[in-house]
């Protein structure tokens, strides 16, 4: 058989095995008695800050509705991959789910700012982005293509990590198959590093680089940690190229038919649980780096100057368009 009917074969399997999976959901939230509850998945492991986030998320909204609002959490991709997970909500199948920002990049062409290289200047820079008009006009951008950003959860920097060979400057990515998300952002962003961009989805990344299907990959210290890829990819350099926030999504189709309160309470307990995240956060980076470290991985700090001049050309894609303005706006936040 060949390659490409295997891949045919098994996306068919997989698109069944996730209608099999969806058929007791009949839409995005349901009405049990007095109480809506509303149906969230996510790709994220139980231990993730993001799933502890949203489980805070739901305490405070049955506290704020006095018991009438309630969520129902699908973790560890159970209804499906990130962009799987997008389409279900376009069609009101699914309420929320959290993405990365990557992702969104093909359905909101405004995500393009998170996969630029060095647009932050540091983790305060992306805050003060994420907490100003530009921020909240980015949470609103997917109501074009029937999505609705309720917030933000922290994922840090995201850096490279390999299997055989310790990533000091960009000339050590020469020839590297590196993973990449399904953005054509990031894709352009290696091969400006020298590398070979291979999208894989994360569910697949681990037995990928055990397989030597590619020869890296590039996330946050949590991830890298809590995905088990430590144990097979054993150097981390921290170049942190680029801030990628998670986006917490409703789908518009729900969000509309809630009443102005709903709308409120929800609200409020997504603001609640991104303030629980971001603490937990900034524990789980420092413990996956002691942990991954005492694992045997080499962790690396690099002169990141380097890496910058290497993607500055980037920006020259964007001169005199729609990014390009967001771009400077950006830059502008002090």
């Amino acid at each position: 058989m060949s390659p490409g009917v295997r891949t045919g074969t098994r996306r068919q399997f997989l698109r069944a095995a996730l209608a099999a999976a969806l058929a007791s959901l009949a839409a995005g939230c349901e009405r049990h008695s007095s109480q809506l509850r509303l149906k969230i998945g996510h790709s994220l492991d139980p231990s993730h800050t993001v799933h502890k986030a949203m489980l805070y998320m739901g305490e405070r909204l049955e506290e704020h509705s006095g018991g009438s609002m309630a969520v129902d959490i699908y973790p560890s991709s159970q209804l499906g991959q990130e962009r799987e997970l997008i389409e279900l909500l376009q069609i009101g199948s699914l309420a929320m789910t959290k993405v990365s920002a990557s992702p969104l990049e093909s359905f909101v062409p405004e995500m393009k700012v998170f996969n630029i290289p060095y647009l932050f200047r540091d983790e305060k820079h992306c805050w003060d982005v994420l907490n100003s008009d530009i921020g909240r006009e980015l949470l609103l951008a997917p109501e074009s293509v029937r999505l609705r950003g309720l917030g933000y959860y922290d994922a840090g920097s995201r850096s490279f990590y390999t299997v055989d060979h310790l990533v000091r400057t960009p000339a050590d990515l020469k020839g590297l198959k590196i993973r990449v998300q399904q953005s054509q952002t990031a894709l352009q962003m290696v091969k400006a590093f020298g590398g070979a961009p291979t999208p894989i989805s994360w569910g697949e990344l681990y037995t990928a680089l055990q397989q030597g299907v590619v020869d890296g990959a590039e996330n946050n210290p949590p991830s890298f940690y809590l995905s088990g890829h430590y144990e097979v990819a054993k150097f981390y350099t921290l170049d942190e190229h680029t801030y990628v926030p998670d986006i917490l999504l409703i789908s518009k189709y729900v969000w509309d038919r809630l009443a102005e309160q709903q709308q409120e309470w929800l609200q409020l307990s997504v603001d609640e649980s991104v303030t629980y995240q971001k603490a937990l956060w900034k524990k789980d980076v420092q413990h996956a780096l002691d942990a991954v470290t005492a694992a045997g991985v080499t962790v690396y700090r690099p002169d990141k100057t380097l890496f910058a001049e290497k993607v500055a050309g980037m920006y020259k894609n964007y001169d005199g368009t729609e990014i390009g303005d967001l771009i400077r706006r950006i830059r502008e936040v002090q």
